[in-house]
């Protein structure tokens, strides 16, 4: 059998000959361009044939003869025999897409976002200030973890997460906050959308419907729609979730989810009336709530508003935090604080349900809050954050006029731009795009029958000095906008 073209031109570069001689040999096999029972050249005269050492022939036919492609025996090794449907070589046209599919769920809970490189550009919103991290003293943080790491930060973390990160953070709670738990209470988990993800699957049911504010945190429909769970929007007034008897009545919620304390986007703090009045209701429904507490550390003037969590005993409240906004969203470290009388159980739960790791991560983290240095950093953010805003606020007033309304300020790091109907937020934030801007639309955040125009315009990674220039260019975008909208 004339074989010549196992090492015809042209040869992959970073390929040697014996991978090549097998991966062409495969792709014959399973093409059918060489059938079941075809009986190949012995090593040693294929070798001859090609010039080349018999060991590089004997690699392709052993690792042919392991996968089941070729058989051997007395009489020689030949082509196996198996069903060839279905099968393909890497060369082979790919299937057509309609044939591979994501399930119904999946595909419906998936939601718009922007490119990747849009979360580094001006008024990207959720980012924080990079170049203000405390590299020194948390490399410090890690190099200690490291000297001190055993096996059983080298192994997946222990129930809930590290024993002394869960102390550390009840511990900081305590203290900001004015919550009354323990470690025990505190389960670790892999940010935001892991916390919510755990929520979803452990307090809900397939099918249970839960609330989502409209409009609200995108993330968090896809952890609810992955899970199964039917979400119901529920819009948001000044007051927060204004959840009216039809909403409680005609679409009983398992679980509701709120942004209480800065909501997201719109940046409207549910008032403490609201607040009780859910968890009153919420107690009479058997529902949860999941308080996501994401902005609070960023409070601008006086003391954050009383979280739901703690407002009464045994409240069917989960609080969620995380380190993306505080430290930086590359470290995949979040919190659940859990009633007492369900924590055990939900952290033991969560750890059959997902093996968490990050262990040396976890005990760098306790340290640097231990330390202090946690603290320090806040207050520090604090005041550089609101620095910012304000020139941010000005910026916006001198290009704009005194009309123009804003929301959000009372924390985090992004303030809401409302527009006028006849400007058109997804056409301002395209029109920005092309001018080198990371702004969102409100609209991106909303679910019909609601419709919110304006731009959400984050300053976290917006030095004070590059934002009067950035505001110019977001007065082009909006120009360009209204413009082209007139020329249709």
């Amino acid at each position: 059998m004339e074989l010549d073209w196992l090492l015809a031109p042209p040869l992959p570069e970073s390929m040697s000959r014996q991978r090549v001689i097998y991966h062409r040999l495969r792709d014959a096999i399973l093409s059918g361009q060489l059938v079941s029972g075809t009986r190949l050249p012995a090593s040693r005269s294929l070798a001859a044939s090609l010039k080349i050492a018999r060991n590089t022939v004997l690699f392709a036919y052993e690792q042919l003869l392991a996968e089941g492609c070729l058989l051997a025996d007395r009489q020689g090794t030949r082509v196996a025999s198996f069903p060839r449907r279905g099968l393909a070589s890497p060369d082979s046209p790919a299937a057509p897409a309609s044939t591979l599919q994501l399930s119904r769920r999946a595909a419906a809970a998936l939601q718009p976002e922007p490119a990747r490189e849009a979360a580094v550009l001006p008024f990207a919103p959720g980012v924080p200030d990079y170049g203000a991290f405390p590299f020194r003293r948390w490399r410090a943080c890690l190099e200690r973890a490291w000297h001190d790491a055993g096996w059983r930060q080298l192994g997946y973390a222990a129930y809930g997460g590290d024993p002394v990160l869960r102390a550390a953070v009840a511990g900081h709670l305590t203290t900001v906050r004015g919550f009354a738990v323990d470690a025990a209470q505190i389960v670790i988990t892999s940010g935001t959308q892991a916390a919510l993800d755990l929520c979803a699957r452990l307090l809900g049911d397939h099918g249970d419907i839960v609330w989502a504010e409209n409009p609200g945190y995108l993330a968090a429909r896809v952890a609810f729609g992955l899970a199964g769970l039917r979400v119901h929007d529920v819009p948001v007034d000044a007051e927060g979730l204004a959840p009216d008897e039809n909403d409680w009545d005609a679409h009983p919620p398992r679980l509701i989810t709120i942004t209480p304390s800065h909501q997201y986007p719109t940046g409207r703090v549910m008032s403490l009336a609201r607040r009780l009045a859910l968890i009153e209701r919420a107690q009479r429904t058997g529902a949860w709530i999941i308080e996501d507490d994401y902005d609070s550390e960023f409070r601008r003037a006086g003391p954050a508003p009383p979280a739901l969590f703690g407002l009464q005993a045994d409240a069917p409240v989960v609080y969620v935090g995380t380190f993306s906004k505080t430290l930086y969203p590359g470290l995949r470290l979040g919190y659940l604080v859990l009633p007492r009388a369900v924590a055990a159980d939900f952290a033991r739960a969560a750890g059959q349900a997902t093996r968490a790791g990050q262990g040396v991560e976890q005990r760098a983290l306790a340290d640097f809050i231990l330390r202090g240095y946690y603290t320090l950093h806040l207050r520090r953010m604090r005041t550089r954050y609101a620095a910012r805003q304000m020139a941010l606020r000005t910026a916006l007033r001198d290009a704009f006029g005194p009309s123009l309304e804003l929301s959000g300020g009372e924390a985090g790091l992004h303030l809401v731009m409302w527009l006028p109907n006849e400007i058109h937020d997804a056409e301002v934030v395209r029109h920005a795009a092309g001018l080198g801007l990371g702004v969102r639309a409100l609209g991106d955040y909303t679910r019909a029958p609601l419709r919110c125009n304006g731009l959400v315009l984050g300053y976290g990674n917006l030095a004070e000095g590059m934002i009067a220039a950035c505001v110019q260019r977001l007065v082009k975008a909006i120009a360009s906008s209204t413009q082209a909208a007139a020329e249709r």
